[in-house]
């Protein structure tokens, strides 16, 4: 059985990938997808369970076998301990990688075995020199990071548009909260509060709430916010008092509040109470 295998990160899964393993099941008799656990030079990461289930989610096509060998390793792995595995089943497998890696490829672990253990099958979509390599032409000008940075789900597989880009959004959301909780902490901001709000029925999507130590503490929790956070950060609305400052981010709130305005409006009381009757 002539079978070639597809790995990466699928972080997350779009059509162009799905051209390819559309592509790759036309050409021989099995295709195996493998999602990877962990690639050490990547940060943003979505957990290895989570994008095993949206490729399996995915791929409809019988031909296709999404396999969870690597994410069981729980660990990094080496095409080569890959290959020398599934070599226990197929004789004969192509491996698929993209044009960009061609340039590094000499620099892999154990590749002179490897070049003798499988035939590379080269994606190709620029004008990169290909060689003699076997190639498949993709169409689709869409990779997983601009997907990620702009969250835009117009290449995401139809049946996971929603699932996938709110999975991004809520991630954004985490990051942009903790990194105002950071600035204030460092600031020394008392009792912070974050709510994420994101799939509420709510008005902004996160909220912050902080106590101040006073009202020159209040201002210089805001300088510092503005310093930090532009221009990554919109500030559309600073709404100032000696008690009470309210910053706007278009669909972030920060509340910076005295202790006695805090305790007295309780706008983390209600806030909770509005998380709990619209799970």
């Amino acid at each position: 059985m002539k079978v070639a295998i597809f790995g990466g990160s699928f972080n997350p899964i779009h059509k162009g990938h799905l051209e390819i393993i559309d592509k790759l099941a036309e050409m021989f008799e099995k295709v195996i997808v493998i999602p990877n656990y962990q690639n050490p030079l990547k940060t943003e990461y979505v957990p290895a369970n989570i994008r095993y289930e949206w490729l399996k989610k995915s791929i409809t096509n019988p031909k296709v076998e999404v396999s969870n060998y690597e994410i069981s390793q729980k660990k990094v792995c080496y095409t080569i301990d890959t290959i020398n595995y599934f070599k226990q089943f197929y004789d004969k497998i192509s491996f698929v990688i993209g044009a960009d890696n061609l340039a590094t490829l000499h620099k892999w672990k154990d590749i002179t075995k490897l070049k003798e253990l499988v035939e590379f099958v080269v994606v190709t979509r620029d004008n990169i020199e290909i060689g003699n390599y076997k190639t498949i032409k993709v169409n689709i000008p869409i990779s997983s990071t601009k997907i990620r940075d702009k969250l835009d789900s117009t290449y995401l597989p139809d049946n996971l548009k929603t699932e996938i880009l709110n999975y991004y959004k809520r991630k954004k959301m985490e990051e942009r909260l903790k990194r105002i909780v950071e600035i204030l902490d460092n600031k020394k901001a008392l009792d912070i509060e974050t709510f994420n709000l994101l799939e509420k029925e709510y008005f902004v999507d996160g909220v912050v709430i902080a106590t101040t130590m006073g009202q020159k503490h209040g201002f210089a929790l805001l300088d510092e916010l503005k310093r930090k956070l532009k221009p990554q950060e919109s500030f559309l609305f600073v709404d100032e008092s000696d008690d009470w400052i309210v910053v706007d981010l278009g669909d972030i709130l920060i509340h910076l509040m005295s202790e006695e305005y805090r305790a007295k409006y309780q706008l983390e009381e209600f806030l909770n109470s509005y998380v709990g009757a619209n799970k």
